[in-house]
């Protein structure tokens, strides 16, 4: 039985500037485990993405694509899939506005077209993008990443009641089937093995881990964090590259 569960976002928490994971974070999820305390990865990126992460850390359940996919003990739990006829209609709308579309399951993705951000977005993510326009008809997804520049609203406007976004880099909005974020992937796993009374606490730095804070007892924000996020916590620990996972872990004698 587990004393506890662990929620952690990956990019700017448990991994560092340089997308790896401190050999303390690792030794601290160890002692986790070995204090029977179950670690979880609750990230905006989908379960191909951060497989080596998964090896390095030894995690095996994962709340992923900002909820949309939910693996638990290594295992298949949950997808939330996006309607085929809201991403047909999406793309052709992108297309009119000469904006791109990437879109995602749990085993790789695709781009709609290569234009300015999308270079960027994957030059900045060490990732090889390949483009296949109908790649989305042939493969279930269960995320996109809706490429419009900061204080773009085209997008939230027409598809509100349908899809949900939220804004984790200046390039691209996550997006997801409407109301799945990652409290609903959190509420899964909770639900569907059996630890819905057990204490729970979360890291996180940025917007898209507002639900998960509001949906843990106990909060952990990361020193480099949004100031939203920093509000909501019960704690605010040292950033991501001066040892906040170990810190945070101590401060609540998880460890």
């Amino acid at each position: 039985m587990y004393q506890a569960v662990v929620f952690f976002d990956l990019d700017g928490t448990l991994m560092r500037d340089d997308k790896t994971v401190a050999p303390s974070s690792v030794a601290a999820i160890q002692q986790l485990k070995a204090n029977h305390v179950l670690p979880v990865i609750a990230t905006g990126r989908n379960v191909f993405e951060v497989a080596d992460i998964m090896q390095t850390t030894g995690i095996d359940s994962i709340v992923s694509a900002n909820g949309s996919y939910v693996a638990y003990q290594g295992h298949f739990l949950s997808v939330h899939a996006i309607d085929k006829a809201i991403l047909t209609d999406m793309t052709h709308f992108a297309n009119r506005q000469q904006t791109a579309l990437a879109y995602y399951n749990n085993a790789g993705f695709a781009l709609s077209h290569r234009d300015a951000l999308t270079v960027k977005n994957y030059r900045v993510l060490k990732q090889t993008a390949q483009v296949q326009p109908d790649f989305y008809r042939r493969h279930a997804i269960n995320f996109l990443l809706t490429f419009e520049p900061m204080a773009g609203t085209q997008y939230l406007n027409r598809y509100r009641g349908h899809l949900s976004f939220v804004r984790n880099n200046p390039r691209a909005f996550d997006t997801m089937a409407w109301g799945v974020s990652k409290a609903v992937g959190i509420h899964d796993i909770l639900t569907k093995a059996h630890l819905t009374n057990v204490p729970t606490y979360g890291f996180g730095d940025e917007l898209n881990d507002v639900e998960m804070f509001a949906s843990v007892q106990t909060p952990i924000a990361m020193g480099n964090g949004n100031p939203v996020v920093k509000k909501m916590a019960a704690y605010v620990t040292a950033d991501n590259m001066h040892g906040g996972i170990t810190q945070g872990l101590k401060h609540f004698d998880l460890i």
